[in-house]
């Protein structure tokens, strides 16, 4: 692919200067974008990115099926007619001239290469959650979007813009609730360890419609077998992070902003579910350890999956448990904050202090963050393309550090005990076989 090596762009000895992100954009100009991923994810954004000003110039998917009839439940009746459509990114980004900006909405294990090679050749990029696989990829994808200034790019954590979110944060940080020394997140019921495994291994004849050597894309060749495409890759470590590696990239939000979280120190894992060496666990518990930041105190944070929760809250009313579905629990020296987490990606986490009776007469901080228009978030990625200030999730800021810390778990998990994390140097202390987890061998052709 020509992509420059992981050491290379950990040094940031890059030397292709983008061209297209150079030019001014008018304040309501029309951005012409790719979309790369059109299943499931891919038709929602699309969806999203027909109300804002961009021209969907182009379709780009290893799965040759009409995507309003592969996703009938996300049809719109907007959706864009007599677009170009490829296969292959790499042609695409290389033929089709028009593209000044692709939104990327594949698998876990190609946001890496489709991104790098989208900044390489100027095109501004919005990449789905989690911003990568490895914690190698997001450092070189951080990297690269310091080098390529003129590059607009954001991580789509679409809670983050959320007006209710962000009035959480400023709750904490006004200290509404104290201290905070103490955190607890959970997911509810879900888990991504793939039904059936591991007989679901067995090889299956490819789909016609589907080019599966692209599909697998960086990842090792195997073959085709059920549980992968179109929807259940995620509990694959080759594919996928798992249900931490995803979605700490919503439940995490509120904590890791406002209590100005970076990298933890060390992680002790718990977890049930068999073999853990090829796919996601069962159910755990991760205990998460944060030094202290200034004035900041150090900080416990434990996650919970597969129906594990926290301890019922005393302040809770009679009757009242936790939220089965995943939320977020802070405990402070003055109180506690409660939410419940997103039900969909349109909606946003909701919160109250603890007891609930706290919140008849709570008044809130005066609004420290600004607020995104429409609370679209890809409306901050469009503003930072027009020559605003870059958006909160880009490559190079908050969003490579939050899936950092989710990636830790899942290698916590993997390797199998406590570790102790060395962030300057990217590595478990006294664990060697742990690298493998954080980089990645590329298949030939697909180097990052």
């Amino acid at each position: 692919m020509g992509l420059p090596s992981r050491r290379d762009c950990l040094k940031s000895a890059f030397t292709i200067i983008p061209a297209l992100s150079a030019r001014t954009y008018a304040a309501n100009e029309r951005i012409n974008v790719a979309a790369v991923g059109v299943g499931t994810m891919g038709i929602g954004n699309i969806g999203r990115m027909i109300k804002l000003p961009i021209n969907i110039v182009a379709l780009c998917d290893v799965d040759s099926r009409d995507p309003l009839q592969r996703n009938p439940r996300k049809a719109f009746k907007e959706f864009p007619t007599g677009l170009r459509t490829w296969t292959d990114f790499r042609e695409m980004l290389e033929k089709q001239k028009d593209i000044e900006a692709v939104f990327v909405s594949t698998p876990d294990h190609t946001h890496a290469v489709i991104s790098m090679r989208a900044m390489e050749m100027g095109k501004h990029v919005v990449c789905e959650k989690p911003l990568a696989r490895t914690i190698s990829e997001l450092r070189v994808l951080a990297a690269a979007a310091r080098k390529y200034k003129k590059v607009a790019t954001q991580c789509d954590m679409e809670g983050h813009a959320f007006d209710e979110l962000r009035s959480m944060v400023e709750w904490v940080k006004a200290g509404a609730i104290g201290e905070v020394r103490e955190v607890h997140i959970w997911e509810g019921e879900a888990s991504d360890r793939p039904r059936g495994y591991p007989d679901i291994k067995a090889p299956l004849p490819v789909p016609a419609y589907l080019n599966w050597d692209l599909w697998l894309g960086p990842a090792r060749y195997r073959d085709y077998h059920a549980g992968l495409h179109p929807l259940n890759w995620r509990g694959w470590w080759d594919f996928g992070t798992g249900i931490l590696g995803d979605w700490c990239g919503h439940l995490f939000d509120c904590a890791i902003w406002s209590l100005d979280l970076g990298a933890p120190t060390s992680i002790e894992p718990q977890w049930d579910g068999g073999d853990v060496s090829e796919v996601a666990w069962q159910s755990a518990t991760l205990r998460y350890q944060f030094p202290a930041r200034g004035k900041l105190p150090p900080v416990t944070l434990k996650w919970y999956d597969g129906g594990r929760k926290p301890p019922r809250p005393e302040e809770l009313d009679p009757g009242e448990e936790l939220p089965n579905g995943g939320g977020y629990l802070m405990v402070g020296s003055k109180g506690k904050l409660l939410a419940v987490g997103r039900k969909s990606y349109l909606e946003s986490d909701q919160g109250w202090l603890l007891p609930r009776s706290r919140m008849k007469d709570f008044q809130p901080p005066p609004k420290t963050l600004p607020r995104v228009k429409d609370q679209e978030h890809l409306n901050e990625w469009l503003d930072a393309i027009k020559g605003g200030d870059p958006a909160s999730c880009a490559f190079d800021s908050y969003s490579s550090r939050i899936f950092e810390i989710g990636a830790l778990g899942t290698l916590a998990v993997r390797v199998g005990k406590p570790i102790e994390w060395d962030a300057k140097n990217m590595r478990v202390k006294g664990v060697s076989e742990a690298d493998r987890f954080i980089h990645h061998e590329y298949r030939k052709g697909w180097e990052l």
